[in-house]
């Protein structure tokens, strides 16, 4: 059933600091890892690991509390309606429009209802979809509050999301992601003022020493252990998407990955690149399954803008002991006009901090500071044209199942 609690319920977890023009809040993440056998080869097999973090919002009026993926790779508000009776929907928080004063249902183009029937929206995630109503009611993260469209589900396919332990995803990508400007959250925030700035940050740790946080209106530097840079949105996709201007190893540019695109995704748990160029990567790293050259291997960079973002072997190597060994970046195939594209998900996301502009479409990028560590100030390389090309240094990737879709990030939710 739905859950209906008092607008100051849970403060622990959301701060808000008063600005003159707007505030800023942010809003603690828990994360969820799961694990999957995939069967790898004919007789092999291999757990998969997925991670998401998730946090609280407040929707309706007394605030019913849903828990979401604060995901920067979809568009709209998803959250299980209370007429759904798929098993997916039933084993979450389900919203109950009758509970709240100020709901209203619309039709999905916003238009209003006309009679007892409104239309209904319905989104593909890969390996599964949602269908349900358009609804509009206040939504609130902590105590910022407007009122939105969302989509209040009326079916949900039980794979994937029975499998979810939390009720529903809140996308953050841009604009034209979303099925309106009305279900855009930063959209909404801008425009009525709430914000201090019209940005929102990310810092993601996988340490329990320290808490996984989303910030909006405001950039945490407390989080940085460097300078921030900014780079601009490449392409009008809807994700936010920058451009890659080569792929490095050790600094050395790989001219593998030249004109290529990659979306900066919180809703993904894996890195994931075009098939063709995960292929060459293979070759070219040649990472053995026994993990015998492990120490040797380079580290792989992406070059963006004027700079180099590097992952180290423990970032793009999923390593079981020092028995196993794989290369834990997926094949993506986005087709045409979205694709090709890269995704930057989880694990670069703990080991980068980054910031959403909304306003001048642009993603900044800096070192994330951990608690306990030492950060590698070298994860971030001035790119040259001189840089040299060390040699190349193959395995079985896990199966990610992906999918590219309208309001949705292009991972099939797979977490």
């Amino acid at each position: 059933m739905s859950k209906s609690v008092g607008a100051g319920s849970h403060q622990s977890s959301l701060r808000a600091a008063q600005t003159r023009s707007g505030s800023s809040l942010s809003v603690a993440l828990k994360k969820r890892v799961s694990a999957h056998i995939d069967q790898t080869e004919v007789g092999k097999s291999k757990a998969v690991h997925k991670m998401a973090y998730f946090g609280e919002i407040g929707v309706g009026t007394p605030s019913q509390k849903f828990s979401v993926v604060y995901d920067t790779g979809s568009g709209n508000l998803l959250i299980p309606g209370e007429n759904c009776r798929d098993t997916a929907c039933r084993k979450h928080d389900r919203f109950d429009a009758k509970l709240s004063s100020s709901a209203q249902e619309l039709n999905c183009d916003g238009s209003d209802v006309q009679g007892q029937s409104t239309d209904k929206l319905t989104i593909t995630f890969g390996t599964g979809r949602i269908s349900g109503k358009c609804m509009q009611d206040n939504i609130c993260i902590g105590n910022l509050c407007a009122s939105g469209t969302f989509v209040a589900s009326t079916e949900e396919s039980a794979h994937p999301f029975a499998s979810f332990s939390f009720d529903g995803v809140l996308g953050l990508a841009l604009d034209s992601m979303a099925q309106g400007a009305d279900f855009s959250l930063m959209s909404r925030m801008v425009r009525n003022r709430l914000l201090a700035e019209p940005v929102f940050s990310v810092f993601l740790s996988d340490s329990n020493a320290e808490t996984s946080e989303i910030t909006f209106g405001e950039t945490k530097r407390e989080h940085m252990a460097s300078e921030l840079f900014w780079v601009p949105v490449s392409r009008n996709s809807g994700y936010w998407e920058v451009q890659i201007t080569d792929i490095t190893f050790n600094n050395g540019r790989q001219h593998l990955c030249e004109n290529c695109h990659v979306a900066v995704d919180t809703g993904t748990s894996q890195l994931a690149g075009p098939s063709e160029i995960i292929r060459q990567l293979k070759q070219k790293l040649n990472v053995h399954s026994d993990c015998v050259n492990y120490d040797k291997l380079p580290d792989l960079g992406f070059a963006i803008g004027e700079n180099i973002l590097n992952l180290a072997p423990k970032d793009y190597i999923d390593k079981t002991g020092n028995t196993s060994c794989e290369l834990s970046l997926m094949s993506l195939d986005v087709p045409p006009p979205k694709g090709p594209l890269f995704v930057f998900g989880i694990p670069f996301l703990q080991k980068f901090f980054t910031v959403y502009d909304h306003s001048a479409n642009k993603v900044g990028f800096a070192v994330a500071k951990h608690t306990g560590e030492d950060p590698d100030l070298s994860s971030i390389a001035h790119a040259s044209d001189e840089l040299g090309e060390p040699p190349g240094v193959t395995v079985v990737t896990s199966v990610l199942e992906l999918g590219g879709r309208r309001g949705a990030s292009p991972h099939g939710l797979q977490r």
